[in-house]
Parts: structure tokens; sequence; C-alpha cells
């Protein structure tokens, strides 16, 4: 095959991105394919570009916004990859966050007719969304912890949900903008952060207990891992730095337990309209009470990644699950 990984972009996202993106390339090299890197905010690079961009590192914190308005006006965006694209087979989204999760890049490629991996333009606008995500698991009668929205000018005085109390953007991953908010009187200046990542926020019932998460590939669920991290939520820093959580898989739960993870995980995938794969997260209660935190139709695609490692004991290696992702495309596509 011909593949075009698409990945970097202007989002908050952009380092990790580039991370899973350089190693789906490897991925696929090693599995014999052509690959044609495609970097959103340059277009499609060459072997020298490839190169600069594998000296870098994902930092502790997402890039700053200044920097990344200046990757955004001074260069173009998705269309100018996407022009590129009609030479190929299929495109491997692995662009995180921005137009290559809220369903426009999709969009793009849908009226292209460019066969493309992972959730098409509907499931991934409603996973993007949180507020319309909740409501539709709602709807299907799935549990999903308490919310509420507000504009990031009209912060409530108060919490409906008591404390601790999550804050976060509607529309944003990796944790970016999110605050783990104790008492009323943090509640503006979380909300205020929020806001600076989004047009609406989202306040939500904090549920204690412990994360699991679980990869769907082709309509089967994964192995199901469990994140512990020493810091109360798992934020940007325990996500992308070395040594910030420890990932088990397959989880050290019940195989009861096991079960349920996985037939609500395909439920959740199910509910939202996703396709080819997905990653649900989760948080499993002291009262033993499984809890929907999200569902995230462009999951982190390093070797690491909790997607990979899900696939990995499940005994999908690596460069095999890059791979089966592209043949779910295609196929999709005939």
């Amino acid at each position: 095959m011909k593949v075009a990984v698409v990945f970097g972009g202007s989002s908050e996202e952009r380092d990790v991105s580039i991370a899973s993106g350089l190693q789906v390339i490897n991925a696929l090299r090693a599995r014999g394919h052509e690959v044609l890197p495609v970097d959103t905010a340059q277009g499609a690079l060459d072997a020298r570009d490839e190169q600069r961009l594998r000296d870098f590192q994902v930092l502790e914190t997402p890039p700053e916004a200044g920097a990344l308005a200046a990757i955004e006006t001074s260069v173009p965006v998705a269309v100018h990859g996407a022009l590129q694209l009609h030479e190929v087979d299929v495109v491997f989204i692995v662009l995180h966050g921005g137009a290559g999760e809220d369903g426009s890049l999709q969009a793009l490629l849908e009226v292209s007719a460019i066969p493309f991996t992972g959730s098409g333009r509907v499931g991934s606008t409603l996973a993007m969304d949180k507020d319309v995500a909740k409501q539709i698991l709602r709807a299907a009668g799935l549990p999903t912890a308490d919310w509420m929205m507000c504009r990031p000018d009209a912060p409530p005085a108060e919490s409906p949900f008591g404390y601790p109390l999550i804050v976060k953007p509607n529309a944003q991953g990796s944790t970016v903008g999110l605050s783990l908010v104790k008492s009323a009187g943090d509640i503006a200046a979380a909300v205020e952060l929020a806001g600076r990542f989004g047009a609406e926020v989202m306040l939500e019932a904090f549920i204690p207990g412990r994360e699991l998460t679980v990869g769907i590939l082709d309509g089967q669920p994964l192995a199901v891992g469990e994140i512990i991290v020493d810091a109360e939520i798992f934020d940007y820093r325990s996500k992308y730095q070395q040594g910030g959580a420890r990932e088990v898989f397959p989880a050290e739960i019940s195989d009861a337990q096991t079960r349920a993870v996985q037939a609500l995980g395909l439920q959740v995938h199910e509910a939202l309209k996703l396709r080819h794969f997905s990653r649900v997260d989760f948080r499993l209660d002291p009262a033993g009470q499984l809890w929907i935190l999200e569902a995230n139709t462009v999951p982190g695609m390093t070797a690491m990644s909790l997607l990979p490692q899900s696939a990995q004991a499940a005994g999908i290696a690596f460069d095999e699950l890059c791979e089966r992702i592209c043949r779910l495309a295609l196929e999709q596509s005939r």
C-alpha cells in the first residue's frame, strides 16, 4: 500500500501527534509499505523535513498558544496536505485534537472520496464534543458522571455536584485545560483556564477510584488496562513523561469486571457511531460501579500508547496493528 500518514497540525496536541505519527511511519515501512509523511501545518514532508522532526521530544506541557498561532498563520493547514492525497491508497490519521479529531479533516476526505482510517465525520464530531457525547451515552442508558456546561465568562458560584469537581474544555484531549477543583473559590479560575481552549466549558462530578481503559478494533474489544498515577489526575505530564504513570495490561481486575469493561467499551463505540478503532476510558469507583469518562477516536499511537498496549496484550504487535487499521479503511471504502 501507499499510505499518507497525516499528523502534526496546530492543535495543543501537536507534539503528541508528531510522536505518534513518526512511530506509525516506522511501523508501516517495516511492513513494506510506501509512506508519505504529511504534517498538516507544512504539507508533505521530504526526507530532510522528516529527519528534523525525529530529533524532537514531547515536553512536560503542551505547546504555547503563541507558537501554535505562528504555525497556523504562517503556512497552509489541513487542506494543503489533503490536496496531495489522491495519489495514495489510504490516509492514516494521527492528527490528535483540532481539525484532525473533530470531524473537519474527515469531512474533507469523505467528500474527496479518499479512504482514511478511524471514525468518519459524524462519529468524530460526536465523540469530540464531550457534552453531546455524554447526552448520547445518557440516552442509551450508559453510565457517565453528572455534568453541566457554562460559558468561560459565566462561571457558576458553586458546584452542583460537590467537591472535588472536574472543570475542562468541551472539545480538547490530553487533559489540556483541565483542573481538579476542591472549593468554590477556585471555580472561576478553572473555568477561565478551560475557556482559553474553547467556547464551552464542562463542569463534571469527580468520580474517585481506579482508571481503566480498553481498545476497540474492528468491532471487538481488546485487553483492558489500568493507569496508575501518583498525581490526583492523569494529566498531560503523567501521560507523556517517562515515569509519569504506570500502565498495567492486562488490568488486575476480576474476569467479570474485565468482561464488563469490554462490553461497555463496545457499547460506547457503537453508540457514538465510531468505526475501525477507538479507545474508551473509565473510572471504577470504590463500590465497583463503572463510569464512562470518554471515547477517543484518534488515540495516541506510539508503541507505548494505551491503545497499542491494549492490542499488544491481546496478541497484536504494533506494526501489525497499524497495518490492520489501514486495511480496515480500505475495506470500508470498497
